[in-house]
């Protein structure tokens, strides 16, 4: 049994926050949580009297292990970029797992991830979540496949234009998808010998087994991904989202999620003319649901909560800015029931401050993923 007792600790749930607390974590999962909770006499007791305790940060948009920052070409695994449709791909089978950005994400709180294919592609491959760390590399898989990458707007575009192939239009990328989607739609149900490694994710998407992740900045390219998402009736959750605020309606009218970002950049492309940290705020005011996102490594993953940081300085809610970093992605990813939030029944996905966790002087003490202990300090590991 491990105890964590005296910190200031954002449940991120029904009890809110909870000064001098203990939290009581047995093995993976949490076990109690409370002013008033007993700690076990055999307890290892962690102090973090004076600092402060969050939820796992989970960071719903990266290609952390798939596009390593230091090994260039070598270690760039993150677009195979020589067919447009390629929904076979699982970014699993890129990811180095001993990427150095696993242990930067525990020095910024950052305890599980989703990583995914580029978005060079109409249809790119399958997502995985990941969590950063476990006993062996193999455990670092949360769950696989866990969407299904998918873009419109300029990248796509720019790549095959270049090939002198198709998609050279925003018409041409639309019309892929939804190819892509109605060939997979007449297999539905059919017998399974008659699917393909092409065909089954996308089978999945149209079963509701999993959401199409969809690389879009522009607001014309999230509208004509909303007609596509009306058209098959799938799940669906906006990737970037740019000017999602410019259609917020649309998106708040059919409950669809955006993860939000990079923020944290240049306008690096027209369909990025109105990047913001203001964005968040002009979602949350309008309903629309969201998580903040690194899209690492275009934002190293470690500055996740630097992001939230500053939507707050341009007017977020601060605890809606935790929300976006805990409990809503969770709840987008439909893993809510195990993680985001710090309750009984829970995963035991726990980071400890040595201050408020929006300061961007704070530093994380300790983390723990699944009750695994990590600490960024060799003495504490």
């Amino acid at each position: 049994m491990l105890a964590i007792k005296g910190g200031k600790v954002f449940t991120m749930g029904s009890q809110g926050i909870i000064d001098h607390a203990v939290i009581l974590v047995d093995k993976k999962i949490i076990k109690a949580v409370g002013s008033d909770i007993a700690i076990p006499a055999d307890a290892t007791v962690i102090d973090a009297t004076g600092k402060y305790v969050t939820p796992g940060f989970i960071d719903a948009h990266t290609h952390i292990g798939l596009e390593e920052e230091i090994y260039g070409t070598v270690g760039d695994d993150v677009n195979e970029a020589s067919d447009p449709l390629t929904p076979q791909l699982q970014a699993v089978d890129g990811i180095n797992f001993a990427d150095l950005a696993f242990t930067d994400a525990l020095k910024g709180g950052v305890t599980r991830s989703m990583c995914m294919p580029g978005s060079a592609n109409v249809i790119g491959g399958q997502a995985v979540f990941l969590k950063h760390l476990a006993p062996t590399l193999s455990e670092m898989i949360y769950h696989n496949p866990w969407g299904l990458k998918a873009a419109l707007g300029e990248n796509p575009k720019r790549v095959y234009t270049r090939q002198k192939k198709t998609p050279q239009t925003r018409m041409a990328n639309a019309s892929l998808m939804r190819e892509a989607l109605y060939r997979a739609s007449r297999l539905v149900d059919k017998d399974d010998d008659q699917d393909t490694l092409k065909q089954l994710p996308l089978i999945m998407v149209l079963k509701g087994q999993m959401p199409l992740l969809v690389h879009v900045h522009r607001a014309d390219d999230i509208l004509t991904a909303l007609r596509i998402k009306d058209e098959f009736h799938i799940d669906m959750i906006i990737q970037h989202g740019t000017e999602a605020f410019l259609v917020a309606d649309e998106l708040e009218k059919r409950d669809v999620p955006v993860f939000l970002g990079p923020l944290l950049v240049n306008r690096a492309k027209v369909e990025m003319k109105e990047v913001s940290f203001k964005n968040a705020l002009r979602l949350e005011q309008s309903g629309v649901r969201f998580s903040i996102i690194t899209d690492h490594p275009v934002v190293p993953i470690e500055h996740l909560r630097v992001c939230a940081a500053l939507t707050v300085r341009e007017g977020l809610d601060e605890y809606a800015a935790l929300q976006a970093l805990t409990c809503r992605p969770a709840e987008m990813l439909r893993v809510d029931h195990e993680i985001g939030s710090l309750k009984p029944g829970q995963r035991a996905d726990i980071v400890i401050f040595d201050g408020h966790p929006l300061e961007f002087r704070s530093k994380v003490d300790w983390v723990l993923v699944d009750g695994e202990v990590w600490g960024d300090d060799s003495e504490k590991r």
